[in-house]
């Protein structure tokens, strides 16, 4: 009988650390997520797989200002993420562009492309705006399709690899695995480091004040407009650098890189992750991509046991996976 006390004050105990635990990493977020990212390679399966969970965490990262910050849904984004790869992977097949000017190109291409698409999609709310952005993403599709002598239209830009990095006096070779997944370490890491900032800025407070109530937002004197925009700017930014990175990575672009099917994987990657939370992206782009590596060596048909999954989270933990976490801790 005495037995059960015991155990129950176990737990309870076991209970509060983990709680101060999660809630030390979240105190200290960034130097959290960068040390998290800092032992992927060592904990996951091959290094191919813990690049593409950078790649695409800093991608969903990017999608998570606009929808888990702002509370806007977009079905765009592939056209951010494709530009800035068509942009880098451009410079530096036709132009012979050196890599690190070629990636600010990237940057630069996804902030433009974003700076059309939200000019015109910000003067709608709710679904119409994610069709609007849907639509002008796949007219974006259709313009770099047609455009095969640069872009190489159904088969892709091949050739953009880049088989050294020459910095100072150092020169590191990106055939190797894990030399590779630093060098892109290093540019997600400089993006969580601004991205922390702008969450912590008053602008960033502006932004979850029109997710929480728009018009009270509007009311308050804010200009609703001009702020979506520039968030939707910014979000373009950040995904342009994780299509620059991309083209790097796989030395090609492939046209799929611009489809509306990548900017339903970014929607599914934030919300099992925890939309509006700093560290969701990361784990729901882990937890989206392992879950795919392991299916598809078990069935064909993965798509099918992958949207169930997908389907299981939304119904029964709407909050996410580390948002689930934080609501756990809060309660």
């Amino acid at each position: 009988m005495t037995d059960i006390p015991m155990a129950d004050g176990e737990l309870q105990v076991f209970g509060r650390r983990m709680a101060r635990a999660v809630r030390a990493v979240a105190r200290h977020r960034v130097l959290a997520a960068l040390l998290f990212l800092m032992m992927f390679p060592f904990i996951l399966p091959y290094e191919a797989l813990a690049v593409n969970i950078l790649i695409y965490g800093l991608f969903a990262l990017g999608f998570n200002m606009v929808f888990g910050y702002m509370g806007v849904l977009s079905f765009g984004h592939a056209a951010l993420f494709g530009v800035g790869s068509y942009g880098t992977g451009i410079a530096i097949v036709h132009f012979g562009v050196e890599w690190f000017p070629a990636i600010v190109l990237g940057v630069i291409s996804g902030g433009v492309t974003a700076m059309f698409i939200g000019g015109l999609a910000i003067r709608t709310r709710g679904i119409y705006f994610a069709m609007v952005t849907l639509a002008l993403a796949q007219c974006v599709y259709y313009l770099v399709y047609q455009m095969s002598d640069w872009s190489g239209g159904e088969d892709g830009l091949t050739g953009v690899g880049v088989e050294t990095v020459d910095f100072v006096f150092i020169s590191f070779n990106l055939f190797d695995p894990l030399t590779k997944y630093y060098f892109v370490y290093v540019f997600v890491a400089l993006a969580i480091v601004v991205f922390s900032r702008i969450l912590a800025s008053p602008f960033g407070a502006v932004l979850e004040a029109i997710r929480e109530n728009e018009n009270r937002a509007r009311a308050c004197g804010y200009n609703v407009q001009l702020t979506k925009w520039v968030a939707f700017v910014i979000s373009g930014l950040f995904c342009g650098l994780a299509g620059a990175l991309n083209a790097l990575h796989l030395s090609v672009v492939p046209i799929e890189s611009l489809h509306y099917h990548l900017s339903g994987q970014v929607v599914m990657m934030s919300l099992l992750g925890g939309m509006g939370t700093f560290f969701g992206p990361f784990i729901g782009a882990m937890a989206f991509l392992m879950l795919e590596d392991v299916i598809t060596l078990m069935t064909t048909h993965w798509q099918l046991f992958l949207g169930t999954i997908f389907m299981i989270f939304v119904l029964f933990f709407p909050r996410g996976i580390w948002g689930s976490v934080l609501h756990w801790v809060s309660r």
